[in-house]
């Protein structure tokens, strides 16, 4: 069966959607690859495909109209959460944008804490989308890596409920991940992007920063303590 041509991040984020889903979101469509792509392997009956620009809804239209499933997706623009009714959606795709955007669009729709199941993928600023989620209502499921052109994606499986605040090993390490084998390589990553930020503190020489100076050094040493155990776990016996 001819389908889109997804790089790895989104196949990963499809691969996410349970089959049998009644109806699925994608928010910041651009492409439509995602719905497009789940609707021809039958894993999903129907869509809304949405975008804030009208040009990417245009190239989502040429998708579907292209492989035979326009009749099947609902095309919206809009901002955010706001073209869908509450309940509408079984599973709602935001991907493609900042963490911050991301806490933007949940906070003006405190609906999505009522059920449906929701794939966050930040390009950026991860940290702050996993701070906000536990403290806002919601419920981190389950967290992967997916590596595309050489670059790690953190997706995150969420729903509405209740679990701790994140600490800042986790806002910045990521929730459920000792497992992946590409954790190693993100939490290099995140050190590599907080010792600098770190560096740029110190010649800063501002008495006022003094407290977040010494967060990032927790937040550091912590990742460095995970990373020396994920490390130690995955050479034994090599």
């Amino acid at each position: 069966m001819k389908k889109p041509d997804m790089g790895p991040r989104l196949r990963a984020i499809a691969a996410l959607v349970p089959p049998g889903c009644g109806c699925l979101a994608d928010i910041g469509t651009d492409h439509g690859y995602i719905p497009v792509s789940l609707m021809l392997e039958g894993r999903v009956r129907r869509a809304v495909a949405s975008d804030i620009g009208a040009l990417p809804l245009d190239h989502a239209r040429r998708t579907a109209g292209e492989y035979g499933v326009a009749d099947r997706l609902d095309f919206r623009l809009g901002d955010g959460l706001s073209v869908l009714e509450p309940g509408e959606a079984d599973v709602i795709v935001i991907a493609g944008m900042g963490g911050d955007a991301m806490t933007g669009i949940l906070a003006a729709a405190p609906w999505s804490r009522a059920g449906p199941l929701l794939l966050l993928q930040p390009m950026s600023k991860a940290e702050v989308l996993r701070a906000w989620l536990p403290v806002n209502g919601y419920r981190v499921l389950q967290e992967e890596l997916a590596q595309d052109k050489g670059v790690l994606y953190p997706i995150l499986s969420v729903r509405g409920g209740e679990m701790p605040p994140a600490s800042g090993c986790q806002a910045w390490g990521g929730f459920l991940l000792e497992e992946d084998p590409l954790w190693g390589r993100y939490l290099s990553d995140r050190l590599l992007r907080l010792r600098r930020a770190a560096a740029g503190l110190e010649r800063a020489r501002d008495p006022s920063l003094s407290e977040k100076k010494e967060e990032i050094r927790r937040v550091i040493a912590a990742l460095e303590e995970k990373k020396g155990e994920w490390e130690h776990a995955n050479t034994a016996g090599c």
